[in-house]
């Protein structure tokens, strides 16, 4: 069921590598590994071309970088369907490929994050075939969530909910019970009140741990335990910083669930330095810091920075909301614009920034209409997006990037309904345009290497005339690695000054001091200007139309040029050294 392989856990480790609280002010760079690299020619990044590109991650200065699925699966849902949890993908390579990157990672001070996906298997997995033949009541459909039905016959779902992507959350099987999926039909929710779902996890985190893996995101992480007895939530789709405080919903957030992450928090500790993790969970912001204590996982993502428009409110109070969760677990937060999930950023800055029904729902609108209603001002985009990441890495706690962004990627907003991948797509409106959600693929393009378009513009080896597996636009030609890395003014070239400078910079990066934390507020802040000091240096940013004065201090980085009378344009961040007191 599982691949086996003789690797070190130290291959490629000095002493400089042995920090235990390398995570708490780290920037790490999140690899979608399909549309990272292809090195094989056949259109899909795999395993050996993150190798190939490590000098690009080396150089872009990133601690760490963060694998979303890799595993064998049927790509029901982005590699998230996983058959096998200690293997790697035979079409993205082998586990001794996998030993090659984790040494050439390792041999950079580059620590490797991979993805756990805790919540559900693929339908394909050996423990799920086996259900499927198994009776009912047996132990092996006790590993999953079977139950019988209602109605007369047991025709009726167990119960109304429905499933991430559109439909019920109940698939019948043939001897007439139901399986709950809270996502795809193709993704059956694992029963985590199980001990041995339990025991085999905990295994599978000692697999990778042993094969030099340095830390876990951990997928879905408020859905593992789950209340079956409960009937009383129709639609389980429900907003999840509307989820009950006190830790009592049915599907998320239950307070049992975090005895799961307690135990695994031993096994993190067996290893030296202790492994790293951090929770994707869609909770109430009351709640984050269970997650992120240091007797759990010990990070959690800050959503509402990622969910927040480009608006000196906005940012403020999701700076505000990071901070605060930070303080409560005695954790360092995290900050991410962009993910595999959402719109790429660039984009959502260029678009118009009002109240929406719901976060990123205009992008979304944007999205389904392929540019229809909503004209994207690609030139706006950038100027803010190189503010925000200047404002990003300026705040204490760790700075998530997802690959592209340093190149200033938009969506790809125009892939055809015909070759879409993503199954949102697919079960919202039958994979046709009168769909309500276009789904997630326009941020999951393959990467552009190269500014010729030959072999999807360096994606895959010279020569091989390999197609991606989805469809990259023309305009690439102008935002790829080769171009801007000879380019001083380019994305990716402030990217790199500002990580390499973030290093450097007095109480930047102060671990567990008084800076992990918490920010000076300036005189300035206030209005559309975010303000704040750490240590001896400020962090201004403008979020309004008209110039606002610099503090006083000695400019060391501005996201755009500053106006004749030393003044921060609109949407500009700048750094300074600090030579007064506030």
């Amino acid at each position: 069921m599982s691949a086996s392989i003789t690797h070190s856990a130290t291959t490629g480790r000095d002493d400089a590598m042995d920090d235990p609280d390398w995570w708490r002010q780290a920037v790490v760079y999140q690899i979608y590994p399909r549309s990272f690299k292809d090195s094989t020619g056949n259109g899909i990044g795999d395993i050996r071309g993150i190798t190939e590109r490590m000098d690009h991650l080396s150089a872009l200065g990133v601690d760490a970088i963060w694998l979303s699925p890799f595993y064998p699966s049927p790509l029901e849902d982005g590699g998230y369907d996983v058959a096998d949890y200690r293997n790697v993908d035979p079409l993205l390579g082998t586990m001794q490929d996998f030993a090659g990157m984790v040494s050439a990672a390792h041999d950079r001070h580059i620590r490797v994050i991979v993805d756990l996906v805790p919540n559900h298997t693929s339908s394909r997995h050996p423990w799920f075939q086996e259900a499927l033949h198994a009776p009912r009541e047996s132990s092996a459909r006790d590993r999953y969530i079977f139950r019988d039905g209602r109605g007369a016959n047991g025709e009726l779902p167990p119960t109304d909910w429905t499933c991430g992507f559109g439909g019920p959350a109940w698939e019948r099987v043939e001897d007439g019970q139901w399986y709950l999926h809270m996502w795809s039909v193709g993704q059956p929710d694992l029963n985590w009140n199980n001990e041995e779902v339990r025991r085999d996890y905990l295994d599978t985190i000692r697999f990778w741990s042993d094969c030099g893996v340095d830390g876990f995101r951990v997928d879905a992480a408020q859905s593992l335990v789950k209340d079956m007895d409960r009937d009383d939530l129709n639609d389980w789709s429900l907003q999840y910083d509307a989820l009950p405080s006190d830790g009592s919903h049915p599907m998320y957030d239950r307070n049992e669930l975090h005895d799961v992450y307690r135990e695994w928090r031993r096994v993190f500790n067996e290893y030296d330095p202790p492994r790293f993790a951090v929770a994707e969970a869609w909770v109430n912001p009351a709640r984050q810091y269970l997650y992120a204590s240091a007797d759990e996982l010990g990070q959690v993502f800050n959503f509402e920075f990622a969910k927040a428009d480009w608006t000196a409110e906005g940012m403020r109070r999701a700076i505000a909301s990071g901070l605060a969760a930070a303080r409560e677990s005695g954790s360092t937060t995290t900050w991410v614009m962009s993910n595999h999930d959402v719109p790429r950023h660039a984009s959502r800055y260029g678009l118009p920034q009002v109240p929406a029904r719901g976060y990123h729902q205009i992008a979304q609108d944007w999205l389904l209409r392929n540019g229809g209603s909503y004209m994207e001002d690609r030139a706006l985009g950038t100027h803010r997006a190189r503010a925000a990441i200047l404002l990003e890495l300026a705040l204490p706690g760790s700075a998530y990037i997802y690959q592209g962004e340093e190149l200033g990627l938009f969506e790809v907003a125009d892939i055809p309904w015909t070759e879409l991948e993503d199954p949102t797509a697919f079960h919202s409106g039958d994979g046709n345009p009168s769909a309500t959600r276009k789904g997630r693929d326009g941020c999951r393009v393959p990467l552009p290497w190269r500014h010729d378009a030959a072999d999807g513009f360096g994606f895959s080896p010279a020569g091989s005339g390999a197609e991606p597996h989805l469809p990259q636009p023309a305009w690439f030609s102008c935002l790829n690695a080769q171009d801007e890395a000879d380019d001083p003014d380019s994305m990716l070239a402030l990217y790199r000054r500002a990580i390499a400078m973030r290093k450097t910079l007095e109480g930047m990066t102060s671990g567990t001091a008084g800076t992990a934390s918490s920010v000076a507020w300036r005189p300035e802040n206030g209005g559309d200007i975010i303000a704040f000091e750490r240590g001896n240096w400020i962090c201004i940013t403008n979020f309004g139309a008209e110039p606002t004065p610099l503090p006083q201090g000695e400019v060391v980085l501005s996201s755009a040029e500053l106006m004749p009378d030393s003044t921060v344009p609109s949407d500009a961040t700048v750094w300074l050294h600090a030579t007064e007191t506030a």
